[in-house]
């Protein structure tokens, strides 16, 4: 940009889609000045999007203006999906030059020996638009525009309105207290804004919530029960990199490592290394009221204020001490599927990858090979695999309609060897070795090509996919995300306040001093070879479901996946989420 023919754009955002911050609108006109003076020819790009779906943009001072603004209407309407472009008209010159063109946009074009076009010369609108318009969504504006002002009033009215709501959204969340004083939420604030002055701060908050141990709570969790409650919010990193990073302190270095600790874009390991990897985000528009910010402080004040200080558990307990029996013991063969509990009478294989015969087979889709969940589908809990061992075969029922073509149940073999098998019928099964996508990792599994096993799975879910398996061999690729954000034995730092849990939270997360960890393999389970809860914790979390909620059913144990239940010999000789601290077992 030292040069008279270079050019320059200087692009930012009026409002941080982040934590709603509010930058300047006086920098385009202060830019153009100090470039009339120097050599520099650089324009100045607005990113009005988040604005002005709660503020008034004026541009009619055109010293101060932008070169060019952007903004979406999907933003301030919801409907047409649109966007727009506003170019001062002194500015439009570098967009005039471009080196392409599209239908629409010029007089004439030659395809043969000598190729050649004439742009259009009328308009710059007429020189960008390329391809056909949107004819109808172009139409459907006017109207949005109309109803959104009989609906909402001037701009200038939701500002006001929007404004008084994150302001008071903003005092409440800061009072939150734990019983033992500490804050719940952290709330990411730029040190210059201010909630109480439109021009500084946007109606939009940013935050993470810590228990009374100060530890954070999953944003990923958050946003589960916050679904439940009919709140709408984000959780993430927000396609924010930058502000993420600065406002929670994550250092390139960081962000490695946790890449490699399996946290990725969208995943629910949003927690490593003892530091939240995203934040969770509320923002308030023109349909939003004082019943939202009521409902959305009293679902902070249910699910993560502590407002009792409970002894502190035993850091670990032993068989003898905890008079512990297993209550029952399941497996889940299919991933996301039904479970099947192991006769009580049973012996029962425990491997390196966990039990044996769960979560070695997963439902994949056709398409995109990656394998399917119950949280997208839930008709996968309706899927019943057993195990036979008389017959050596994984039987697979369908509690529910299926088509007259489609058998009740389907068998295969639960012999791993990677070729052509029979199923009882008497019909080759074959498995060809693929690539398919298991929480974001890529493994490769077993697919099975019968139709018929395709056939029962996609007409069970109306869902085109079938039947892979991820048998446990002597080099494993997949590993349990939990051990990899240790370094060796769990100890709890020492505190000045006596430890006090919140029932169900999770165990506090310590940073790595060392990428140096014992990995544990696993198959398809999500994050460790073995899920085990006791008895007095789903007890206790009913007990405070009845207290709190009377409306609301009990949770079962089959409600928590889990491949063990632990309980008591003796009523009362087991603390409820004790074993949130138990080193070992």
């Amino acid at each position: 940009m030292s040069h008279d023919d270079q050019i320059g754009l200087f692009a930012y955002p009026a409002q941080s889609n982040l934590n709603g911050r509010r930058l300047p609108l006086s920098w385009p006109g202060r830019l153009r000045h100090a470039c009339q003076s120097s050599r520099h020819n650089i324009y100045s790009l607005l990113d009005a999007a988040a604005l002005v779906s709660t503020s008034q943009l004026d541009l009619s001072d055109l010293s101060q203006a932008p070169d060019f603004t952007v903004l979406s209407f999907y933003k301030i309407f919801g409907f047409p999906d649109l966007g727009a472009l506003i170019v001062r008209k002194e500015s439009g010159l570098p967009l005039s030059r471009r080196k392409y063109f599209g239908g629409g946009t010029v007089e004439i074009v030659t395809c043969m020996d000598e190729g050649w076009h004439v742009n259009k010369q009328d308009s710059l609108h007429e020189q960008l638009e390329d391809g056909t318009l949107p004819i109808h969504s172009i139409i459907a504006l006017d109207v949005a525009l109309d109803v959104h002002e009989k609906l909402f009033g001037s701009l200038q009215c939701i500002a006001s309105h929007t404004s008084f709501l994150a302001n008071k959204l903003f005092k409440e969340l800061v009072s939150l207290r734990h019983a033992n004083g500490r804050p719940v939420c952290t709330i990411y604030q730029d040190k210059d804004s201010s909630y109480e002055d439109p021009s500084l701060q946007g109606p939009t908050i940013a935050l993470n919530i810590q228990n009374s141990r100060a530890e954070w709570i999953s944003s990923a969790e958050i946003e589960k029960l916050a679904a439940i409650k009919h709140i709408q919010l984000r959780t993430g990193g927000l396609c924010n990199p930058g502000g993420v990073s600065s406002f929670l302190g994550l250092q390139p270095g960081d962000m490695r490592r946790n890449f490699s600790a399996g946290q990725r874009c969208g995943n629910e390991n949003d927690i490593q290394g003892g530091k939240p990897t995203g934040v969770v985000r509320l923002s308030l528009g023109a349909m939003s009221n004082i019943q939202d910010i009521t409902a959305f402080v009293q679902f902070v004040e249910e699910f993560f204020v502590d407002r009792q200080c409970r002894p502190p558990p035993s850091m670990s307990v032993s068989g003898a001490d905890a008079n512990l029996y297993v209550e029952s013991m399941s497996i889940y063969p299919i991933k996301s599927c039904g479970g099947w509990q192991v006769p009580s009478s049973m012996a029962w294989e425990v491997k390196l990858e966990g039990l044996a015969w769960d979560r070695e087979w997963c439902l994949i889709h056709q398409g995109t090979r990656a394998a399917l969940s119950q949280k997208r589908i839930p008709r996968m809990a309706l899927i019943r695999p057993r195990i036979d061992f008389a017959c050596g075969l994984l039987r697979v029922r369908y509690n529910g309609p299926l088509p007259p073509s489609v058998p009740d149940e389907i068998t295969v073999s639960l012999s791993s060897e990677p070729v052509s098998i029979q199923d009882s019928t008497d019909r080759c099964i074959s498995k060809a070795c693929s690539q398919s996508r298991v929480c974001g990792d890529s493994v490769s599994a077993f697919t099975y090509t019968s139709p018929n096993i395709a056939a029962f799975f996609t007409a069970a879910l109306s869902t085109p996919c079938t039947l892979a398996r991820f048998p446990p061999g002597p080099s494993p690729t997949r590993y349990s995300k939990l051990r990899l954000q240790r370094s060796g034995p769990q100890k709890l730092p020492a505190r000045s306040k006596p430890y006090q849990p919140i029932p169900g939270a999770f165990p506090p997360t310590l940073p790595s001093s060392t990428p140096t960890v014992t990995a544990t393999p696993i198959l398809l389970s999500n994050e460790s070879p073995i899920l085990i809860i006791t008895r007095p914790s789903l007890t206790h979390l009913n007990e405070t479901i009845a207290a709190t909620s009377p409306t609301t059913a009990f949770a079962s144990a089959s409600v928590f996946r889990a491949n063990v239940i632990l309980a008591p010999s003796r009523p009362g000789s087991a603390i409820p989420y004790d074993e949130d601290n138990w080193t070992s077992l």
